[in-house]
């Protein structure tokens, strides 16, 4: 609290022109040298920074795993759904070594939409699609294009 209040008033003594910053000069003269401001020596320091950036370099690497991960996903959909590519997909996986595959949970869930979709093509779900069909509907529109192909004969052939 006496920081706060110490910097607070000495940046407004300072902004009046009536000096005051002599103390503040003082603590602001800190070392140069990183490891030292730190608290820590040389040699704990280059460790230190040499873990920092392994770190970085292993969030790095999960990440863009990750975004190839989402880009086979995406693949996979337009592939699915017969949409146009996308260049900055196959970008994102050449970039994660071209070794990427949908993670497992997604694996389960296109391969039970295959089996759907299977059970959906075959006879069988053929036949229990024709139940939920309205036939009169289907007979209405069989009858609707015979009568138009008969008219149509009828203008063309003159013995009809």
């Amino acid at each position: 609290m006496a920081f706060l209040m110490k910097s607070m008033l000495s940046s407004q003594v300072k902004n009046l022109g009536l000096g005051g910053g002599g103390e503040e000069s003082k603590e602001e003269a800190a070392p140069s040298d990183p490891a030292a401001a730190a608290g820590m020596t040389r040699e704990e320091y280059e460790e230190y920074q040499k873990q920092v950036i392994e770190e970085k370099m292993e969030r790095d690497a999960a990440f863009a795993q990750k975004k190839a991960e989402r880009a086979v996903l995406r693949v996979h959909l337009r592939e699915k759904y017969r949409l146009p590519k996308s260049e900055m997909d196959e970008n994102q996986i050449q970039m994660a070594g071209d070794d990427v595959d949908l993670p497992e949970d997604l694996q389960k869930m296109v391969a039970e939409d295959q089996v759907e979709e299977e059970d959906k093509d075959s006879i069988l779900g053929q036949l229990q699609n024709i139940q939920n069909m309205d036939m009169d509907a289907i007979k209405e529109k069989a009858q609707a294009t015979f009568t138009d192909i008969k008219q149509a004969a009828e203008q063309k052939c003159a013995v009809m």
